[in-house]
Order: structure tokens, then sequence, then C-alpha cells
């Protein structure tokens, strides 16, 4: 009267059972996929980018640093330049400090004779 009934579970071994574990990882996948498509790839496109900014840097490029320094490159050494934020005033930075180039400079001619 109160005794229900037991069900037997399919066995370990039975056919079909690899498919079903396949499909449990299958929203892993899915989202590992999604967040690399979202996250991942844009934040490595972004850095490859702003390390190319960095290498074009040259003298007379207006440009913005971390702080929030406006200011006009004066020299530009191996990981370091030098700013200058007024006349007269002038600041050594990382370049890795460097967010965002305003204007840049034209590159000198060079007079052929």
């Amino acid at each position: 009267m109160f005794i229900s009934t037991a069900y037997a579970q399919a066995a370990a071994g039975a056919p079909g059972g690899g498919m079903e574990s396949l499909m449990s990882l299958a929203p892993l996948v899915l989202i590992f996929v999604v967040f690399y498509f979202l996250l991942i790839r844009p934040q490595q496109k972004k850095l490859k980018e702003h390390k190319a900014m960095l290498e074009a840097l040259r003298r007379g490029d207006k440009v913005v640093t971390g702080g929030g320094i406006v200011g006009t490159i004066v020299k530009v050494a191996d990981d370091e330049a030098t700013v200058e934020i007024a006349e007269n005033v002038r600041v050594r930075v990382l370049r890795s400090t460097i967010t965002t180039v305003l204007a840049k400079t034209e590159p000198a001619k060079v007079d052929e004779k």
C-alpha cells in the first residue's frame, strides 16, 4: 500500500550513453565560444592597436597620458618619452602610459640633391 515501485536505471554500458555525455558538454563549449568572440578577441585587437600606436610615436605628436595630461612629444627614447605640457615645462613619461594620440605630425621632407 505505501510501498512504491522501484525502477531500474539504465546500465552504464548501454548504447547511446556516450552521446548524452557529449551533449552535456555542449553548453560549456558554446559559452566559451561566445566569450571568445565577445570578450577575448576584441581585447586582443585593442591591445595590438595600442602597441602599434606606441611604436609609431614621434616628435611633435600631441598626446594624452594615462593621468590626463595633454602635451606634445619632444623626445622619444626606448621605453619613455619627454612630453612638453607647457612652454619650457617638460616631463618624462613611460610610453605605456600614453593612451591617445590627438594629432599626428607630418614627417619631415627630405631634400634630395
